[in-house]
């Protein structure tokens, strides 16, 4: 784990994904000022335990050494094995409570969220932040769930209450201040910024607008 990282200070701003096993990326995406890079690998064929140990062990000396924190998707195995900040849970994935016994307080557990009643069991049980979404439609995912616009989003923030809420899905920088507005303390926006041509331009625009936001 990265010292001297809180929750506070890493999810808030733009929250970076790498998709891919690529050094360069990984460091396009913390050029930003990004203070957090989660390892979400999810090609047409799932990617191997060693696969996704060597990509993270990668990452883990990226954000190191850029002073980012690292979160790992869905695997606490591999998020332990490497030394990761944080796991990130969906809904289908290792229940919270179960999680949250094995590795107490090493990791920090994020949870994606889609509706209110999942919100409100995510901050009962104990989770450190949350994802929300789709805040509108997206490609990214397939089988998403339901878009729950802006509306549904500030009514997620105010049931959150001081846990820290990441909108995701769909979002594009000219969505980003009206959802900083609703209280969310960071966006994820893939496509938008791994799609682009200047990855670092991308995400930086990002870090700006939360920044000239108040976030």
């Amino acid at each position: 784990m990265t010292t001297g990282l809180t929750i506070a200070s890493t999810i808030r701003g733009f929250y970076a994904v790498l998709d891919r096993d690529d050094e360069a990326l990984a460091r396009a995406l913390l050029a930003s000022g990004a203070r957090v890079l989660q390892l979400r690998l999810k090609p047409e064929r799932p990617p191997t335990a060693g696969q996704l140990v060597r990509a993270g062990k990668m990452a883990r000396r990226v954000c190191s050494e850029l002073g980012a924190a690292l979160v790992v998707n869905d695997r606490i195995d591999v998020a332990l094995t490497v030394g990761a900040d944080g796991v990130h849970l969906g809904q289908t994935d290792l229940p919270l409570a179960v999680a949250r016994k094995l590795v107490g307080d090493r990791l920090w557990i994020g949870v994606s969220t889609h509706d209110l009643a999942q919100v409100r069991a995510a901050c009962d049980g104990g989770a450190d932040y949350l994802g929300y979404g789709p805040v509108f439609a997206t490609a990214t995912k397939k089988n998403a769930d339901p878009v729950q616009g802006i509306a549904g989003l500030r009514a997620a923030v105010l049931a959150a209450g001081a846990i820290p809420i990441v909108a995701i899905g769909g979002i594009t920088a000219a969505h980003a201040r009206e959802v900083y507005r609703t209280g969310a303390a960071a966006i994820c926006a893939i496509q938008a910024v791994t799609g682009a041509a200047d990855v670092t331009a991308a995400a930086r625009n990002f870090v700006d607008i939360a920044n000239d936001s108040a976030v």
